[in-house]
């Protein structure tokens, strides 16, 4: 574990760039385009439709609690 292990880390791990809708892995873009980390491509890949649920599920969750 050294000085940059968590840059390291980091560029192991894969991102999706919402300004060009591509998956990238490692920090190439940006952080104000990037979305992750993920450890996949594929959840990458996937990460507008479960950001998409998870605001659906809060959004139903706000429903309920403010009744």
């Amino acid at each position: 574990m050294g000085l940059f292990s968590d840059i390291d880390e980091a560029n192991s791990k894969w991102y999706f760039n919402t300004a060009t809708g591509e998956v990238e892995q490692g920090l190439v873009s940006d952080w104000t385009h990037r979305m992750g980390p993920y450890d996949t491509e594929a959840e990458a890949r996937d990460a507008l439709e479960q950001a998409k649920k998870r605001n659906e599920e809060w959004n139903e969750a706000d429903e309920k609690w403010n009744g």
